[in-house]
């Protein structure tokens, strides 16, 4: 049968899909509009199932939240070019805003619908592949961070024995420092209790080996090894790196420094990393 022109871009508009594509919609569907619009979806869906075993390497992380509250969501695709496309950065913020309303943890139908209906516009495999929800308590404060490019993001989640002490000013630059140190240095443990034994013996062994032909004591050598790994532990842990926004400083001393002049012990609840595809 003969489509109009107009009941063709009126399709398009509603689906997305292409010209052909809603022409040929329709004549299958002779020119029922809404079966055309459930066929297309129909297609749709079937070209994302043969799209699912794509590797997903790009994507966003998107946040919403508040001192008290946050949402974090990553959501990955084929391709860079739909991972900076406006309708895939605009569905991020709609999950992202489900997430934090119903504070889910995981992903849920209603959250992977979301996702599965634009995948069927886009014909490219997308998924939602983490979500959190983070509440603060009423000693607590939440900062975040989404670096620019969106493939990295950071929060932490600040505690003191004085509620009020997270009302200072300096507290919550700090805290919103901490999130920024979090993506521009990515300290592979918190503090040094966090660090693996097994780990910390096999760097030991390396560090003997790299002084084992030094003509000095052996008491020498010990104390050269130990100075190596503090170093060490302290380009790899958070607490003990210097402080992005006072490198004279490490950030656990910064801490310190803030307990005392905020009038509240100052400790981390959490302190996350997420980077694009690590989990």
């Amino acid at each position: 049968m003969a489509v109009k022109a107009a009941d063709v871009k009126d399709l398009r508009a509603k689906t997305g899909a292409g010209m052909m594509e809603c022409k040929k919609a329709l004549e299958a569907c002779n020119g029922d509009a809404k079966e055309a619009e459930k066929y297309l979806k129909e297609k749709g869906l079937a070209a994302v199932e043969k799209r699912s075993g794509r590797a997903t390497g790009e994507g966003i992380i998107v946040t919403k939240g508040d001192s008290k509250k946050l949402a974090i969501v990553e959501l990955t695709c084929e391709t860079d070019f739909v991972s900076g496309n406006a309708e895939f950065i605009a569905t991020g913020s709609d999950i992202v805003a489900k997430v934090f309303d119903n504070e889910y943890n995981e992903v849920t139908k209603d959250v992977n619908d979301m996702i599965l209906e634009l995948a069927t516009r886009v014909r490219e495999n997308m998924t939602v592949s983490r979500i959190e929800c983070i509440k603060a308590s009423a000693n607590e404060y939440i900062a975040s961070y989404v670096h620019h490019d969106k493939k990295s993001a950071a929060f932490v989640v600040l505690k003191s024995d004085n509620a009020d002490a997270l009302e200072n000013e300096d507290v919550k630059k700090f805290a919103h420092g901490c999130c920024l140190h979090l993506v521009a240095y990515t300290p592979q443990y918190i503090q040094r209790d966090d660090v693996d034994a097994e780990y910390i013996k096999e760097q030991n062994d390396i560090f003997m080996q790299q002084v084992a032909e030094l003509d000095k004591p052996e008491k020498v050598k010990e104390g050269i090894v130990k100075g190596k790994m503090n170093k060490h532990l302290s380009e790899i842990c958070f607490l003990d790196q210097m402080f992005i926004d006072d490198e004279k400083v490490s950030v656990g001393n910064k801490m310190k420094e803030l307990s005392k002049s905020a009038g509240g012990t100052l400790s981390f609840s959490k302190a996350v990393l997420w980077q694009l595809g690590a989990k």
